[in-house]
């Protein structure tokens, strides 16, 4: 057997499978001041589900995989570890001036984001590197000597090195950090030049300082974790969730611990791409609202879009991380009134203390689930399968008393206007993912998931003209189902700036093949032999003047030959998709700054057993008839009902329809029709689209 295990905001999901095919779902609601006590509890369901004990149970299991919520959190509470900076005399404050842009330029009310290293704890030391890496002045030892008497005296956990220009040239921080070692034992330590030998200063000390700030938090919670498992005898494998949508082990993730700032949405658009490939699609937008956030990510060519340019909480991350956009819109999404005396919903979410009002859990902020439960979308009586009562009158109490009466207006109408603005926030930041990438959302297939994202997934898509969904019905998990089918992942980043054309041949090669090398080791660290690796090559490209660089792969083989005007030729395409025009036909000359190699060792997959096919009729699934609220046509109506687990492959549903499973449920307007996969999954579509929709699924039928 495999676990998947997703940490979210308000529950924690659960993927079992075992090699028969078969999958089981769980959740259970998260337990933030100690995430590895909800993950021990879902295991604990799964055995007593099988009426075994845990240590029982877990001699049956191979490989865990798990996303973890810990480092994320760290930095959104500022509750990191106590955190202290060796950094070149004069750019101390590198932190807090950041890149000298305020986002919001017109506001002068807007503050900066306090560092993560209070100044007191960034220490100056004298030495210099010019920018090809020589020596223009050697380090002053006694400036590291002091700064560890002062982290020493204050009970400094962490610390990171980050000196300027040391891409180039490692040796000044090397020096210190083997006096930090040698005079402060079980310090967690990060130096930029092993952690990111990149350009950019302040996005590279931004990102160690990042990195030393979470890894005491990582590593505690990791060995808890892994103490725990042991306890209970566990004898395999356990992975940790990247931002890149790798996994990595608990070993690498503990030395590399900003790697993991936001590895649990990575797991989308992983999982997404295995849900379209079975119809064909090579492209899809992944979407996953939960209970406390609502991510969007672009899948192209069956690969994610990656950057390299990040941020959490408006703090800079400059390693590779899957382009997921992030907005406050969840289940448990607050409605409130702003000063303006306007409907607003979110981002506060009332997560799983003290959660929605109908979980009668002591919440008494109206959120989106009272919504849709006032609206009919959700069955008071079998929510979660029945384990939670849903309280209707409490909810409608506390939207008519905190938003309907407030603004004038009805229960149901303050209740649709929640259901409705939730949804356009939501499709804003599908059209930001797929814009900001050179695409039309309408382009590509909507993959929805969460355990709230079905409700509300036709909206979403009608706002944005889409006309083909497709629900998993593993939805409600759908991080942790992606979490099993992600591979080992290792990136790695070295800069190496010139005119490409006019690259050192000899170096340019040495640089990837110096990757290559480090990634071997660390993949054999883990199990994976070198000929069951793979190996992705990439570069940051421009046009000389330019200050923002396009991310380009290139093939082994280019590079081998280093083949400078195939390279180049790629860009062009990339750069007009992105920004609109090439400078191609100009023969402008083309610039070289980072070159980047990601080392892959292929996991074994989860296998998903294809159900029989049984026909157009879903009569068998139906489980009743069900008042709703019609968003278009802005009235309440009679609708089927059907049990999401007892539909099969080739029925099909005519909306509006309910569709109801243990942890989901998936609203159908009036507007789509809905085809069942071979692997059970909802496709939904537009009539204009049925043929290309209905074909993809129907050529499986025997």
């Amino acid at each position: 057997m495999r676990i998947g295990i997703d940490v979210g905001g308000t529950f924690t999901d659960f993927l079992l499978t075992h090699d028969d095919g078969t999958s089981q779902v769980y959740k259970v609601l998260s337990t933030p001041d100690d995430p590895s006590i909800a993950t021990m509890r879902g295991i604990e369901e799964m055995a007593v589900d099988r009426g075994l004990a845990a240590r029982d149970f877990l001699k049956e299991v191979d490989v865990i995989v798990h996303g973890t919520t810990v480092t994320t959190n760290a930095v959104l509470t500022r509750s990191g570890a106590k955190t202290g900076l060796l950094t070149t005399k004069g750019v101390r404050d590198a932190l807090e001036m950041r890149r000298g842009i305020r986002e919001e330029q017109y506001n002068n009310r807007y503050e900066n984001v306090r560092p993560l290293v209070d100044r007191r704890y960034r220490c100056p030391v004298r030495e210099r590197l010019d920018y090809k890496g020589e020596v223009l002045a050697s380090i002053a030892v006694d400036d590291v000597e002091s700064a560890v008497a002062l982290f020493k005296a204050e009970g400094v956990e962490a610390v990171a090195v980050c000196f300027m220009n040391s891409f180039a040239n490692p040796e000044h921080e090397e020096q210190a950090a083997k006096i930090l070692r040698e005079k402060l034992p079980g310090l967690y330590l990060t130096v930029s030049a092993g952690f990111l030998p990149s350009i950019r200063f302040y996005d590279r000390v931004s990102t160690t300082a990042l990195n030393s700030y979470v890894g005491p938090i990582l590593r505690r919670y990791l060995k808890a974790l892994l103490e725990r498992l042991a306890g209970q005898d566990y004898k395999g494998v356990l992975l940790i969730m990247q931002s890149n949508g790798g996994v990595i082990s608990p070993e690498v993730a503990i030395d590399n611990a900003a790697v993991t700032l936001l590895s649990g949405p990575a797991g989308g658009p992983v999982a997404g791409v295995w849900y379209t490939a079975d119809q064909g699609y090579d492209d899809c937008i992944t979407t996953d609202m939960g209970g406390t956030s609502f991510d969007a990510a672009l899948v192209k060519n069956r690969t994610p879009f990656v950057t390299t340019v990040g941020e959490i909480d408006r703090l800079r991350i400059a390693l590779p991380m899957l382009n997921v956009v992030t907005i406050g819109a969840g289940g448990g999404s607050i409605g409130w009134i702003d000063e303006g005396g306007l409907l607003r919903m979110g981002p506060q979410s009332a997560g799983s203390k003290p959660g929605p009002v109908c979980y009668g859990l002591g919440g008494e902020l109206p959120t989106c689930t009272d919504a849709d439960l006032v609206l009919g979308y959700l069955d008071k009586d079998y929510f979660a399968g029945g384990r939670i009562r849903l309280d209707f009158d409490r909810a409608s109490r506390a939207i008519e008393d905190k938003l309907a009466k407030p603004l004038g207006l009805s229960l149901h109408e303050a209740a649709v206007g929640m259901y409705n603005l939730i949804n356009t926030n939501m499709a804003a930041a599908v059209r930001e993912v797929a814009v900001k990438q050179g695409q039309d959302p309408r382009d590509f297939p909507l993959v929805v998931a969460g355990g709230a994202g079905p409700n509300h997934a036709c909206r979403i898509a009608l706002e944005l003209e889409i006309p083909l969904l497709i629900v998993p019905r593993e939805s409600s998990i759908f991080c942790a189902a992606g979490m099993l089918m992600s591979d080992l992942k290792h990136s790695f980043v070295k800069t190496y700036a010139t005119l490409l054309a006019k690259a050192d041949r000899k170096r340019f090669k040495a640089v990837f093949d110096d990757m290559r090398k480090a990634g071997v080791a660390l993949l054999a660290s883990e199990g994976i032999r070198e000929d069951k690796a793979e190996f992705v090559y990439s570069l940051d490209l421009r046009y000389v003047n330019q200050y923002h660089e396009v991310t380009v792969d290139v093939s082994e083989a280019e590079v081998t030959a280093c083949d400078f005007a195939a390279m180049a030729k790629r860009f062009h395409p990339k750069h007009n998709a992105l920004f609109g025009y090439s400078l191609e036909a100009e023969g402008a000359p083309v610039e070289l700054i980072n070159i980047r190699l990601v080392t892959v060792g292929v996991t074994e997959k989860p296998r998903f057993s294809p159900m029989e096919w049984a026909g157009d009729d879903p009569s068998k699934a139906r489980k009743g008839r069900r008042s709703v609220f019609l968003p278009r046509e802005k009235r309440f109506a009679e609708v089927d009902v059907f049990d999401g687990f007892a539909l099969r492959f080739g029925n099909r549903i005519a909306g509006p329809a309910i569709i109801e499973q243990v942890n989901t449920t998936t609203f159908v307007t009036p507007e789509y029709k809905v085809l069942v996969d071979r692997f059970g999954n909802y496709t939904l579509y537009l009539p204009d689209r049925e043929d290309e929709a209905c074909g993809r699924i129907l050529k499986w039928k025997r």
